[in-house]
């Protein structure tokens, strides 16, 4: 827990928090910030391309159901638990599970440098985790509204919601780069490691500094999401993480890929979701989405989670 506090990602993050709170005008141009979550994406993407490339079927195929059986049922149990327990409406309790069932790059990074501080191998194809993991919860979410006949969730075309999905820069950059990373292999990799493997941590610092403003900046919205969206957004991440870590030993994966896929079924979408929420599901209040996923569960994720999970992992393999 130390270690991970004291990391210059976090501490990072932390800044970030306390400049929103203290006013500061401290901020990050538009550019630079879209620069950054390219850099992420992008690296993420190549760099799990080629170890993908490395990879055997057996290695992969297990894992992979392990991660998409995540996705597909997270979101199920989140859908009833906010309508029947949180009396959430149709299309806040669909965006809701849009957004828990769905992952977050960004916690995928930080999950990645924290394992790597520690020198705990995580299997190099991880990245594909992320990607088959990122567009299927968000599809349940917006069908869940459909079939429960929300009207104003109907007059959104299936069409757009698709390209709002598969041309969103989150998706089209990490499944885009996990190709180029298969396909170029270990020489095209080495052609551009010095890029994107060496400045990987501390891209990801300044990313998180500015995450931290936007959390820092939220924090003032929780009160409109109420106790239940608190705790919901605490305890069952630590719930999720447990099962995946439990699904990713079943699976086949060390301990490090195992926490790693713990992590991502404990995260919650703040880039891809929220952009296909806004068009397919244009009734939902983002004040209940965004606030939670990137108030109440990202900075727990960050600041506290990771290393829980990593706890909850040595008690699961040991």
């Amino acid at each position: 827990m130390l270690a991970s506090l004291l990391s210059p990602m976090v501490l990072a993050f932390l800044l970030g928090i306390a400049a929103a709170r203290l006013k500061s005008d401290l901020k990050f141009p538009e550019g630079l910030y879209t620069s950054l979550t390219i850099y992420l994406l992008v690296a993420i993407g190549m760099k799990g391309g080629y170890k993908l490339s490395l990879a055997t079927f057996d290695e992969v195929i297990y894992p992979a159901i392990g991660a998409v059986s995540l996705c597909c049922i997270i979101p199920l149990w989140t859908y009833g638990l906010m309508r029947k327990v949180g009396k959430f409406s149709v299309a806040d309790a669909a965006a809701l599970a849009a957004h828990y069932g769905s992952v977050s790059a960004v916690t995928f990074s930080a999950a990645l440098a924290f394992h790597e501080n520690l020198k705990i191998e995580v299997e190099g194809f991880m990245p594909s985790m992320l990607a088959m993991m990122e567009i299927p919860a968000i599809l349940i979410g917006i069908t869940l509204a459909r079939i429960n006949s929300d009207s104003v969730v109907e007059q959104t075309p299936v069409k757009e919601v698709a390209r709002e999905l598969l041309a969103g820069k989150s998706s089209l950059l990490l499944m885009g780069f996990l190709v180029i990373g298969f396909l170029a292999g270990k020489g095209g990799w080495e052609q551009v490691s010095p890029l994107f493997d060496v400045p990987f941590k501390g891209i990801l610092t300044l990313f998180l500094l500015e995450a931290g403003l936007v959390a820092g900046r939220k924090l003032s919205d929780l009160k409109k999401g109420g106790v239940f969206l608190l705790a919901f957004g605490i305890i069952f991440p630590i719930i999720h993480a447990t099962i995946g870590i439990s699904l990713g030993q079943l699976a086949g994966l060390g301990m490090g890929g195992a926490t790693v896929l713990g992590i991502l079924a404990a995260s919650a979408s703040y880039i891809a979701a929220p952009a296909a929420c806004r068009v397919a599901l244009p009734g939902a209040n983002p004040s209940y989405y965004l606030t939670s996923a990137l108030a109440i569960t990202f900075p727990f994720n960050i600041i506290v989670g990771i290393p829980i999970y990593h706890q909850i992992a040595e008690m699961i393999y040991h």
